[in-house]
């Protein structure tokens, strides 16, 4: 019986695609940062990694459509937060969002790690952003350096 299982390792040539809301810029600039970051620490050049800003979280799915469509990335990082507010537009825009990128990772069969932080106050975004709890974004690129190399196992 074969047994298969990513590795925190990168193939020569891989291609890494970071995809962020623009919308809590501290927020997602931490995730971004992060990532980024986390991806170069891992091997990965910083002209293999590509870094594409959207206005919100409801424009990631989209965005992350047109970039897999492409078929140049191995992995795609999208990241962005949603904060609660007093009206349910907080729900259409997670909910969506998170249901369009994992539409995007099935349609294309490409890693897609979905780091957008739906959270209830912004203290809770800081505290996944670099805060107490980590960073999802560091969180999101080593799931994704995994992912691409699992896929590459299964290939």
């Amino acid at each position: 019986m074969s047994h298969y299982e990513g590795q925190i390792r990168v193939s020569d040539g891989a291609r890494f695609a970071i995809l962020a809301s623009r919308w809590n810029p501290s927020i997602a600039d931490a995730l971004v940062d992060a990532a980024r970051t986390t991806l170069h620490s891992n091997g990965i050049a910083v002209e293999a990694i590509d870094v594409i800003r959207v206005p919100g979280a409801w424009e990631l799915p989209q965005a992350t459509a047109r970039v897999a469509e492409a078929g140049r990335h191995v992995a795609l990082i999208v990241l962005g937060c949603v904060v609660r507010g007093e009206t349910r537009h907080y729900e259409h825009v997670a909910d969506g969002c998170a249901q369009g990128l994992m539409q995007v990772a099935l349609q294309y069969r490409l890693p897609v790690l979905n780091g957008v932080l739906a959270v209830e106050r912004h203290e809770d975004a800081v505290a996944r952003a670099g805060g107490i709890h980590g960073n999802k974004g560091e969180e999101a690129a080593l799931a994704a350096i995994e992912m691409a190399d699992l896929w590459e196992q299964l290939a």
